[in-house]
């Protein structure tokens, strides 16, 4: 029997760079399609040359005609910083990208997973978050072009299961984090981790109360390949449910790192959701799926990864 071609969109970033290491040593054919927005190729180096796997340089917004089985479709910045920076090409990216793949998908008669996002459900006024929950996110703010974007290609998904019976699964991440996150992306781990080595005070906005629950990247992805596996088309959240305090968290960084540091307090952000928890007992009913990495661990992979990359930067 063939080995599935897989095509991974954005596969040279963050979580897509740990998707194409599961796959490849699982003996599949890889494509790694990216543009290098957020993407490195540093993130995919060890698998250039190998027989399975194929890199194209290539921006979503434009199409592509590729003989695939199953389309994992990431591709798409994912922290304010970077999806920010261009908001008209953020959206362009979830809507025009996403519909790009999920024809190609109908095309080809791939089976296509959107990576969406926990942002779908905005400053949320239900707690925590079910699938159920239809959000509450302002359309003209400044973090509407991912929020919305990200609405829309979850739309898309639907639309394309409903006239053309295009095979989907959608997943709703939330915060993830990890070896090979970008040390500039503006996410909350990375922003203490770089603060800490660099020895600087830790940035807290707001009264630092506002919670998330951050999932580490090898237990997203074994929840993003068992939804890919499954027959649920979801959407479905895919995430950890321990949930804790900005403060927490810069508390657990400080310590690891250097415990004199001082944390200082500017404004919150527009638009900065207060409280962001899953419920994930669709995962766990369906996939048979939660995260087991806890907090503590991941946060010291995380800092060891940290140090070994930028070591210079930190001096």
């Amino acid at each position: 029997m063939a080995p599935t071609r897989n095509l991974i969109t954005g596969g040279a970033g963050f979580l897509g760079s740990h998707l194409v290491d599961r796959l490849m040593q699982a003996g599949e054919e890889v494509i790694c399609l990216d543009n290098y927005f957020t993407g490195r190729k540093a993130n995919i180096q060890h698998w250039i040359g190998h027989p399975k796997f194929e890199l194209i340089r290539h921006d979503v917004t434009e199409p592509i005609k590729l003989e695939v089985d199953r389309i994992w479709h990431l591709a798409c910045p994912a922290s304010p910083i970077h999806y920010q920076h261009n908001p008209i090409k953020t959206a362009k990216t979830s809507f025009l990208g996403t519909y790009n793949m999920l024809g190609l998908a109908r095309r080809v008669k791939a089976r296509f997973l959107l990576a969406s996002t926990s942002e779908v459900y905005g400053d949320p006024e239900v707690h925590p978050q079910p699938e159920s929950y239809r959000g509450c996110v302002n359309a003209i703010g400044i973090r509407s072009c991912y929020d919305e974007g990200k609405r829309i290609a979850e739309t898309l998904c639907f639309d394309y299961k409903r006239m053309h019976n295009t095979e989907i699964r959608v997943m709703r991440i939330f915060n993830t984090y990890g070896p090979r996150m970008l040390p500039d992306d503006g996410r909350v781990v990375s922003n203490f981790i770089m603060q800490a080595l660099r020895g600087k005070a830790l940035t807290l906005y707001g009264d630092g109360q506002q919670t998330r629950s951050f999932c580490y990247v090898d237990d997203l992805i074994e929840g993003m390949i068992r939804l890919m596996k499954s027959d649920h088309t979801g959407p479905m959240n895919i995430g950890n449910p321990d949930e804790f305090t900005i403060q927490q968290l810069a508390n657990m960084v400080r310590d690891r790192i250097n415990s004199d540091l001082a944390i200082v307090h500017q404004p919150l952000p527009q638009d900065d959701p207060l409280q962001r928890q899953p419920v994930i007992k669709l995962a766990q009913d369906v996939l048979q799926w939660q995260p087991i990495v806890p907090l503590a661990t991941g946060l010291d992979r995380t800092i060891a990864d940290f140090k070994s990359r930028c070591s210079g930067d930190a001096d």
